[in-house]
């Protein structure tokens, strides 16, 4: 019996030991395997067809003013970098999530992030995105980035986010 579980114990170590080496596909240390994917599975900031660099360098959210689904002049420069990217990289869907900020009720909030995401999605579409590669999906007030009662935290969840997808077309 002694033997068996000292057996055991050898197997779950070397199994826990190889789950941690980063180069253990025999890619360079970016854990997926040389593919480029890197271990955020988001790609490199600096490859300008990756997702990381469309969320980094392009901007992948926009911001709104109180209970509005209006875009502002800042939020069509961030979209228009984004239409030109998706363009540029056509293998990409984008799922466009609306959110908002705390106040007012969970069904009231969960229409205004429709209409928030909506707003973005007829905007990409009006430079040139196949409506085909633009999904939206609302979380209301479920999903903040910033938890507090104050306006600071408000309006940074007053936000549409363009999130890409490498799911396939077909």
């Amino acid at each position: 019996m002694t033997r068996y579980l000292t057996v055991a114990l050898l197997i779950a170590s070397l199994g826990l030991t190889a789950c941690t080496r980063p180069d253990r596909f025999g890619g360079g240390n970016d854990g997926a395997g040389g593919s480029g994917i890197g271990t955020t599975g988001l790609g490199d900031v600096n490859d300008p067809s990756s997702p990381a660099y469309f969320a980094q360098a392009i901007g992948d959210r926009v911001l709104f003013q109180v209970d509005q689904s209006t875009l502002s002049s800042q939020a069509m420069q961030v979209l228009d970098g984004q239409a030109q990217w998706l363009m540029t990289n056509s293998d990409y869907l984008a799922i466009i999530e609306g959110h908002a900020d705390e106040q007012g009720t969970r069904e009231y909030n969960l229409a205004l992030g429709a209409r928030r995401a909506n707003a973005v999605r007829e905007y990409l579409i009006s430079r040139g995105v196949p409506a085909s590669r633009l999904q939206t999906i609302s979380y209301g007030k479920e999903r903040p980035i910033a938890v507090c009662s104050d306006e600071a935290c408000y309006s940074q969840n007053r936000r549409a986010v363009t999130v890409i997808s490498v799911a396939s077309l077909g």
